[in-house]
């Protein structure tokens, strides 16, 4: 059995984990493993390379993918199966190990209608992916923007300002809502409730007129902006859009609102890199044995998933609902707190 592992779409902290997983399971196994680089991109044009046990020490606490990754899409800038079928063909490869998001799971499901024997491993740092409790990645970048709420608290109350907190999850407000209420943000905004200016800028005077005089504000890049639709900043170089820019907006309405002086820090790829907290090393390691496994099988059509404290896999159909969108209670634990 010669088994190929891919990651694609967007970085985020475990992938070697993944990666690491899948090759001990498959060789410890007695299969081959063959390592596709830059994504969709590297089974497009070629670009494999064998991987063995030794490629893969060293490599469980580093961030980043050995692979490389991309945002080419096999039926976006190609023919779909048409697109990788030679190098599925000369490389020998039966199954294909894909460690992607919700965008790179659902080609990897178009892929195995077509034809392609596939098994998904779920990642991202959005925690967006239905079918699945947690992705991994997720609970690093809730830990790094932590971090940095509780450093900007400390320079928000020195002098007296308003600090917006810009950070991932396109659609989904999960990172926005966890690490708002592990740094003790005043107010979270996410694209799954709607929220009122006016309301906010009251309880945020409210608050400084009680003696505290400064805030935290933390908001999801993909809330909506107070006249409607999302803030963007164009398109990548693959054509997909770029949500960012809200903060600034919210900020500069705050300011004028309050009278208070409004911030903005956008924390952006911060939380995508480095390295993976002890739980999500577990977490995509776990993905990993449990995906190589299921090749080693013949079970493909699947995607690795979390329940509860076990991994079960789950039909790839399940990728093509709507992103898994924010557990409204986390926003309510969190609203306890505000002022």
């Amino acid at each position: 059995m010669k088994v190929g592992v891919l990651t694609a779409g967007g970085d985020c902290p475990g992938l070697n984990a993944a990666i690491r997983g899948v090759v001990a399971r498959i060789v410890g196994g007695g299969g081959e493993c063959v390592g596709i680089l830059k994504g969709w991109r590297g089974l497009m044009e070629g670009l494999v390379r064998p991987l063995t046990r030794n490629d893969v020490r060293g490599i469980l606490y580093q961030g980043g993918t050995i692979l490389g990754t991309s945002r080419m899409d096999p039926f976006v800038h190609g023919e779909g199966y048409e697109s990788v079928r030679a190098t599925i063909e000369s490389s020998g490869i039966e199954t294909v190990v894909v460690i992607g998001g919700d965008g790179s799971l659902r080609t990897a499901a178009r892929l195995e209608a077509e034809g392609l024997p596939v098994v998904g491993v779920p990642k991202t740092i959005d925690n967006d992916i239905p079918g699945t409790d947690v992705t991994f990645g997720f609970h690093t970048a809730v830990q790094i923007v932590t971090d940095a709420i509780d450093r900007l608290t400390t320079t928000a109350e020195s002098h007296n300002r308003v600090m917006v907190v810009e950070v991932m999850g396109r659609t989904a407000g999960w990172i926005a809502a966890y690490a708002g209420l592990a740094g003790g943000a005043e107010a979270i905004l996410v694209p799954e409730v709607e929220y009122d200016l006016e309301e906010l800028a009251e309880r945020l005077r409210r608050r400084h007129k009680s003696g505290h005089d400064y805030s935290i504000v933390v908001v999801a890049e993909g809330t909506p902006v107070p006249e409607g639709g999302q803030a963007t900043r164009g398109v990548d170089a693959y054509g997909f859009a770029r949500l960012g820019g809200v903060g600034n907006v919210i900020a500069a309405e705050l300011e004028q609102l309050t009278g208070y002086e409004c911030r903005v820090m956008t924390l952006g790829y911060l939380q995508r890199g480095g390295t993976p907290t002890a739980y999500d090393r577990i977490l995509a390691t776990r993905l990993g044995l449990a995906a190589g496994e299921l090749a080693l099988k013949g079970e493909t059509g699947v995607m690795v998933a979390v329940r509860g404290e076990s991994i079960v896999p789950v039909s790839l159909s399940e990728v093509s609902q709507p992103p898994r969108q924010l557990d409204p209670d986390r926003l309510r634990d969190a609203s306890w707190f505000f002022p």
